[in-house]
């Protein structure tokens, strides 16, 4: 079996010859699109020996100056089809899934509506705590306003999408925030939030790949659970339900990418044994139906390759 028939396999409920993985990272400076973009992604694929082809996207919605605080929400203004962020970023699709040839699943990363948000009306500069509270303190203060930005984000997210699987994608990576339980209550969550997300999904939903991220802590899975994603995936780590708890959620029909921590633990400090002892540890636990080896979230950028090696090479030869 190739990678991607792995994958498929795992779709169509079979047991696939060997597990499938997915495992990614953000890769430094200088790595956000053109030639040094795609050589490090292909780079990463071969080394990593991951199933999932997961491509960055460091082509984010730059911060937007004329608004610092809730009143000038209203300001913020149409991202157009042909500006550079997605230009680029469609481009950078284009050219790894051309050299791929169908080697693998490809899959887009899409930062949706609140991470995009964090990243129009706060930047990059804060730290994520910081920039979720200011964000919620500007919704509070002008939530028709948040409106005017989520749906102008919403357009943009969708536009994107639909264009990297016109690109050569097979899915989308949709990494969601705001479902923490702390942050939005699940009143201004269903109202403000899930329209715009299920925008996008459902713009992208014939695509067979999609996978659906749940990021950060104590979230509440409930709010997601009538998404119509193939692919759910979430940091049991993070003060979070496990894979166990999240499919009684989400349904035996649904597909689980994760298993491993992202920041903590054999992935990042573990011995070549101790990786190995994890991941079959986990695939005693959750077994084989459904699910691919993965990690709750992105792994630092400095993470060594072979670690990710070793644990695609355990998932492959174990034996139950």
């Amino acid at each position: 079996m190739t990678k991607k028939e792995q994958v498929l396999a795992v779709f169509r409920g079979e047991r696939p010859e060997t597990m499938p993985c997915g495992f990614w990272l953000h890769f430094p400076a200088g790595y956000e699109y053109g030639k040094a973009a795609t050589d490090i992604h292909l780079k990463f694929f071969k080394e990593s020996g991951t199933s999932l082809c997961k491509i960055m996207n460091e082509n984010t919605v730059p911060r937007q100056t004329q608004i610092n605080c809730a009143a000038d929400l209203d300001k913020m203004e149409p991202i157009a089809h042909d500006d550079p962020i997605v230009l680029r970023e469609v481009e950078l699709v284009r050219d790894i899934c051309s050299q791929m040839k169908g080697e693998a699943v490809m899959l887009i990363t899409i930062h949706g509506i609140i991470a995009s948000a964090f990243h129009a009306l706060v930047g990059v500069e804060k730290n994520f705590e910081e920039n979720r509270e200011i964000l919620v303190k500007y919704f509070r203060e002008n939530p028709e306003g948040m409106k005017h930005v989520f749906g102008i984000l919403a357009d943009y997210l969708e536009y994107l999408s639909v264009e990297c699987l016109k690109a050569g994608c097979d899915g989308i990576y949709y990494a969601a925030l705001g479902g923490e339980d702390f942050l939005f209550t699940d009143e201004e969550f269903a109202a403000y939030i899930k329209p715009y997300e299920l925008q996008i999904l459902n713009a992208v939903k014939d695509a067979k790949f999609n996978v659906l991220h749940l990021c950060k802590d104590h979230l509440n899975l409930n709010r997601y659970k009538d998404y119509d994603v193939p692919v759910y995936n979430w940091g049991v780590y993070s003060d979070n339900p496990s894979l166990v708890e999240g499919r009684k959620i989400f349904g035996e029909d649904k597909i689980y990418l994760g298993g491993l921590d992202d920041r903590d633990g054999v992935l990042v400090d573990g011995t070549d044994e101790e990786i190995t002892a994890a991941v079959h540890e986990i695939m005693d636990t959750f077994g084989w139906k459904n699910w691919i080896l993965g990690a709750d979230c992105t792994l630092p950028t400095d993470v060594d390759l072979h670690r990710i090696h070793v644990a695609v090479k355990a998932a492959s030869e174990y034996k139950r």
